[in-house]
């Protein structure tokens, strides 16, 4: 082996310990509370895509946050609080592979939705037919996520929004869940992105408008196509009017009528008959002369 393929693999090796050592200072940080990851980190995939992966980590992390942290803090356990939300997110990070997911916004959201759970439930519940704590644990996360981008992701249309809860749900949540998740986010929506909502309502009734008008001018359409039709059946009738002939049509099973074919036939036989007995007759005239 040769000194130069000893250095490079002694290089490789290097960086592979400074890689591993980084890797274990960051979650170090990240545990003891120092978050640094936010939406401009370009390390990671930011496509739609990475941004759905994103909320499917953060709905799970809240949803450990939940029946954990947060209910022992509700039921005033405090001392068993030992689940903060940068230790799950630092747990998924390390136990996960979250090359394909935007991780600035994961942590984003593991950090913030946490800070504002107050005010989130009281969005959520202002459109509850039932107490916030008789949610499933489920929907109540993914009611966090929607409310949280509803409120402060102005950029994401409030459509998105709505779907993106609704894709939650068929990956996480129960079969019915979507009426009520759809029902309160749909109000939600209505009193926080108001403009919007309007905007896209207006939008909405001019489209509708226009496939109302549509089926008049496709009757005038079809009338006119209908017109043609019979125009063009009645030249057809003209045509063959003109074009067939005036006699009667015979049956080929009509034996009473003769056809002028046979007719002809048996006249051109009848003169060959007569013409052949006129020649035999001269003959024999011709012979009893001799």
């Amino acid at each position: 082996m040769t000194d130069q393929l000893k250095r490079a693999i002694s290089a490789a090796q290097t960086a592979q310990v400074n890689d591993q050592q980084a890797e274990a200072t960051r979650i170090a940080s990240s545990s003891a509370g120092d978050q640094t990851f936010d939406m401009s980190e370009s390390s990671y995939k930011t496509s739609h895509t990475a941004i759905r992966k994103a909320r499917r980590f953060a709905m799970q992390g809240l949803y450990e946050w939940l029946v954990t942290d947060r209910r022992f803090d509700i039921d005033g356990k405090l001392g068993w609080k030992a689940n903060a939300p940068h230790d799950i997110a630092a747990r998924t990070r390390a136990t996960n592979a979250m090359h394909t997911v935007h991780i600035g916004y994961y942590h984003e959201m593991m950090r913030d939705i946490p800070e504002q759970i107050e005010a989130l439930d009281v969005l959520i519940s202002q459109h509850l037919d039932r107490e916030i704590d008789k949610l499933d644990t489920v929907e109540h996360a993914i009611l966090l996520i929607g409310a949280y981008e509803l409120q402060n992701r102005l950029e994401i249309p409030y459509k998105v929004v709505l779907d993106e809860a609704m894709k939650l749900n068929n990956h996480f949540g129960a079969t019915d869940a979507h009426k009520l998740i759809n029902a309160v986010l749909d109000k939600m929506a209505v009193e926080l992105r108001a403009i919007e909502v309007e905007a896209d309502s207006k939008a909405n009734l001019r489209t509708s408008q226009k496939a109302a008008a549509k089926p008049v001018i496709k009757a005038d359409s079809n009338a006119d196509d209908n017109a043609d039709i019979e125009g063009s059946a009645d030249t057809a009738a003209i045509e063959e009017k003109s074009t067939a002939s005036n006699k009667p049509r015979i049956s080929a099973n009509n034996t009473t009528v003769k056809r002028n074919s046979a007719s002809k036939a048996t006249a051109n036989i009848s003169d060959f008959k007569a013409s052949k007995k006129a020649i035999e007759t001269d003959r024999t005239d011709a012979d009893s002369k001799d």
